[in-house]
């Protein structure tokens, strides 16, 4: 298999690195971890009771191909994050809310370095980085908030009769 025609970004170990290396996520004790979905991000939360925050990644992407005079793939990744705070104890919310939405800020300030970067390889991040936050009732005394980075790059459709059978 060619692998030019597989380009990717690794968004699971680029917001790892993040983590490691963040200042304010090392502060207030972020713990990162590689999610599968929502449904795997509430594992991640339960299983790790000992932990007050959380960066998760999701292993998995949404996407689609787009076939015209410049094929490419889209994927998208999701990046979740979360603070415990005291049950029903609404200014702790928002204390954790301000937090990750800071830490989002810092970590865009560094992805669009990134940005320059992997367009030399032909990938391309889409400038639109949504950041969501999660109704209270969601998970009661944990603060929750995702965003979502869309990578465009180009796929080979060119027929290549060596890959069929005859």
């Amino acid at each position: 298999m060619d692998l030019a025609k597989n380009i990717n970004w690794d968004a699971v170990a680029f917001f790892e690195r993040l983590a490691s290396r963040n200042k304010l996520a090392k502060a207030e004790g972020f713990t990162f971890c590689r999610v599968s979905g929502l449904e795997g991000f509430e594992e991640a939360l339960h299983s790790m009771q000992t932990a007050s925050a959380f960066i998760a990644v999701s292993d998995i992407s949404q996407g689609y191909m787009e076939m015209n005079t410049t094929p490419h793939t889209r994927r998208v990744k999701t990046v979740f994050l979360a603070m415990r705070h005291a049950i029903d104890d609404m200014g702790a919310r928002q204390e954790c809310m301000d937090i990750m939405r800071e830490l989002f800020r810092q970590f865009m300030s560094v992805l669009i370095q990134e940005k320059t970067r992997v367009e030399e390889e032909h990938i391309y991040l889409d400038p639109r980085i949504s950041f969501q936050e999660i109704d209270r009732y969601f998970l009661s005394g944990c603060a929750c908030a995702f965003f979502q980075i869309a990578t465009d790059v180009y796929t080979d459709l060119r027929y290549n009769g060596e890959e069929w059978e005859i």
